[in-house]
């Protein structure tokens, strides 16, 4: 590793996207100072890895008064010229999350990373020599892990043996006012599951699920939504269902309406309270769904009931789910960074083409598609939803099955 020495003037373009005066002493005062040809190179590959629009370097060199001045400990690799704090944006102008830029430092090499703002904004790179720092500021000056993606729950490329048709986040009023346009803008948002509310009153229907629907809407993201079920019979989740069905009038969705198991009570009774919530979601005409975590599933839930229902499955945290039962949704983290939400969202991946089956259904709100014609009536009431190939024809007979019980 190099490190070059460049007067207080020095205005040398070093590569493409870095000048040597980004890097110059912030104290005020006229003096040399150092730069590291490896960390701006890695900056460089960073900045290719990103697609960033552009990178600002807040702090790069700094004298060890200047160092010392702002926390530092007047030795530290700012004062070798083999440190930098940057900000990176996209090309849209919006700042990339510190999450994303700690786990493709990681993967490009930097010896040292840290998130130093509590907004997840900015983030400390060096080039150090010995032993690996991965640090978060916000919690202290030590060591936090040795592996940026499981620190902060983001699975590496997370995908299962089958290619996703879409990738999509699920929301509710914990992401607070969400900006739809940056969402929208970011090009990470395909489709976006709402949570429509929770509980059996109506005060519970969640206070964002109007706005998020219409922002959506208008910009042409397609929805899906949610109820979170503290039922505890069957009695309650029909209760719930009625509170769901209210807040959902009048809308459509290109996607499931999930029944959100996730309580340990419900969960002693979950077979029954899936069957009863998502049978009176169906009676209305909604494609019905089951989220809940994969312990739940293989341990709480029937293999009859996760048969005539969609999964929408949460294993987080891992590069590929090692659940083996059959599910058209999968939700892979806790703690994804979209452009327009403050703070932590849940991502999704999507393995069916939801919208196209649910508007030849005629479900969730559409008007049924007069140019398909419903298979004949087995008299088999289940959906057998492992079988994507065949997902349309099934759920059509599925409909036709249920037409004709309840009409006679």
């Amino acid at each position: 590793m190099t490190v070059k020495s460049f007067s207080a003037t020095d205005n040398t373009q070093l590569t493409e996207h870095f000048n040597a005066r980004e890097f110059r002493c912030k104290c005020g005062k006229s003096h040399d100072f150092l730069i590291s040809d490896e960390l701006v190179s890695k900056l460089e590959q960073l900045y290719a890895a990103l697609d960033c629009g552009k990178i600002i370097v807040n702090s790069g060199y700094r004298c060890p008064e200047h160092d010392k001045a702002v926390g530092g400990t007047s030795t530290g690799q700012h004062t070798k010229g083999t440190a930098a704090d940057v900000v990176c944006y996209d090309k849209s102008g919006n700042i990339i999350s510190a999450k994303t830029v700690c786990c493709k430092a990681q993967d490009l090499g930097f010896s040292g990373i840290a998130n130093i703002t509590g907004a997840y904004t900015s983030v400390h790179l060096d080039v150090r020599t010995g032993a690996k720092w991965y640090g978060d500021e916000i919690k202290g000056t030590n060591t936090v892990t040795s592996d940026f993606y499981r620190y902060f729950g983001i699975a590496k490329d997370s995908k299962d043996s089958r290619k996703a048709a879409a990738k999509g986040i699920d929301v509710s009023k914990h992401q607070g006012v969400i900006d739809w346009d940056k969402v929208k803008a970011s090009g990470q948002v395909e489709f976006a599951i709402l949570r429509a509310g929770f509980g059996k009153e109506s005060s519970q229907i969640d206070v964002q699920f109007a706005r998020n629907y219409s922002e959506c809407k208008r910009l042409g993201i397609p929805v899906g939504a949610y109820w979170y079920s503290y039922a505890k019979t069957a009695a309650e989740a029909e209760q719930e269902t009625a509170v769901c069905l209210s807040a959902l009038a009048g809308k459509q969705f290109e996607y499931p309406v999930a029944f959100d198991i996730e309580e340990k009570e419900s969960l002693q009774n979950a077979d029954a309270l899936c069957q009863a919530f998502c049978g009176v979601l169906e009676k209305a005409g909604y494609y019905a769904a089951i989220y809940t975590f994969k312990s739940a599933l293989e341990s709480c839930i029937g293999d009859n009931v996760k048969k005539r229902y969609d999964v929408f499955l949460s294993h987080v945290g891992v590069s590929q789910t090692n659940y083996t039962g059959n599910y058209g949704l999968w939700q892979y983290s806790w703690k994804g960074c979209v452009s327009g939400i403050v703070g932590d969202v849940d991502l999704d991946y999507a393995y069916r083409d939801y919208p196209a089956i649910i508007k030849a259904a005629g479900l969730n709100g559409f008007a049924k598609n007069a140019t398909t014609t419903p298979a004949a009536d087995t008299g088999k009431d289940t959906l057998d939803t492992g079988k994507d190939t065949d997902m349309l024809g099934q759920i059509l007979k599925h409909i036709a099955s249920i037409d004709k019980k309840l009409n006679g």
